[in-house]
């Protein structure tokens, strides 16, 4: 009998994962690897405190807004401290800026290399009816001298700059799926031992897909161009998929092909979402994975960001999607110009 069938093995943890890695990165020695750890170790709480949330009264709504003027949910609070205190302790951040603060967070970690843009909880007033949220998270080496503390110019950096993004998925499992600029790897929390294992080595998104992602609840706001689209989407026979929580619907699109598109509209003409906690470190991820991203225009990780909290419309997914997107706004423009 061969014994080895008895135990098998339990895969790649994330930890191990990451110090095999730690070769890509000739300019670190392990500071990356590390923060990458704490990030791992603060998703590990919030899935916890998520999958209590209706045992311990932790659901429902804070009582009061964030900088976005967004009501906040108190998990939502609970997701900001417990990253922020993980990031703080572990040494290697000099400066966060998150979705829930206005100001840059200084560490104190003034020797940190790095600086870490996050959206702590994204989806959280799903929390009540127990659908799929998340976290996002955007990594950047310091551009100020170290030894001193992080400054606007760490924070505002374009998205080419990020060293590493990625997100956490708390759904029917909870996942942490991962760039540092050499592919996508995505890891599932295994609860009972408390670790990431590798499940999703090499992720590849398909370069077109049947799927877009839009809230047509606003459709009345869109511009011609993205009602086009929308329409030839409905003409291809194309599935009509919105969650309405970015991760959910990204991590989506990115396995199985599609575009998610949150567009300018008359009611918000610069777009909802933000570029530097939410777009730039899903354009990496999905360039990383072979697929696209812009504003409609512009590939969105040359963006200029000019604020901490800046927005950007985003159409992200399968190349050939996002490009037939881009095809129809261009369209638009151009009848703009003529007009002129």
């Amino acid at each position: 009998m061969d014994h080895n069938k008895l135990a098998l093995p339990v895969g790649t943890t994330l930890d191990r994962f990451i110090m095999r890695k730690q070769e890509d990165f000739p300019y670190a020695t392990g500071e990356l690897s590390q923060l990458l750890r704490d990030i791992a170790l603060a998703a590990k709480i919030v899935n916890r405190e998520i999958n209590r949330s209706g045992l311990i009264d932790i659901a429902g709504a804070y009582g009061s807004q964030n900088v976005q003027g967004e009501d906040q949910q108190k998990l939502d609070v609970i997701a900001n401290i417990r990253f922020i205190r993980a990031l703080r302790n572990g040494g290697e951040v000099c400066t966060i800026i998150s979705e829930e603060d206005e100001e840059m967070i200084q560490t104190g970690n003034n020797q940190g290399k790095y600086v870490v843009a996050i959206d702590p909880l994204d989806g959280s007033s799903n929390i009540d009816v127990n659908v799929s949220i998340g976290t996002i998270f955007s990594i950047y080496r310091r551009v100020s001298p170290t030894g001193t503390e992080g400054t606007e110019r760490d924070c505002l950096q374009t998205g080419t700059h990020q060293v590493a993004a990625g997100y956490v998925i708390y759904g029917s499992s909870t996942m942490l799926v991962y760039t540092t600029g050499n592919g996508v790897n995505g890891f599932t929390y295994e609860a009972s031992l408390g670790e990431f294992f590798l499940s999703h080595p090499h992720i590849t998104t398909p370069k077109t897909g049947a799927i877009y992602s839009i809230n047509e609840g606003s459709s009345d706001h869109f511009s011609e161009g993205t009602t086009a689209f929308v329409a030839y989407c409905k003409q291809q026979n194309y599935s009509a998929r919105y969650i309405g929580s970015l991760v959910a619907d990204f991590h989506r699109n990115l396995l199985k092909g599609g575009i998610y598109m949150y567009p300018a509209t008359k009611k918000a003409p610069k777009g909802k979402l933000r570029l530097m906690y939410e777009c730039n470190s899903l354009a990496f991820i999905v360039e990383q994975a072979g697929g696209k991203s812009s504003d409609g225009r512009n590939r969105t990780m040359e963006l200029e960001p000019k604020g901490m909290h800046e927005r950007s419309p985003l159409f992200i997914g399968s190349t050939e999607l996002v490009e037939k997107a881009e095809e129809f706004l261009a369209a638009e423009y151009s009848d703009v110009v003529a007009a002129l």
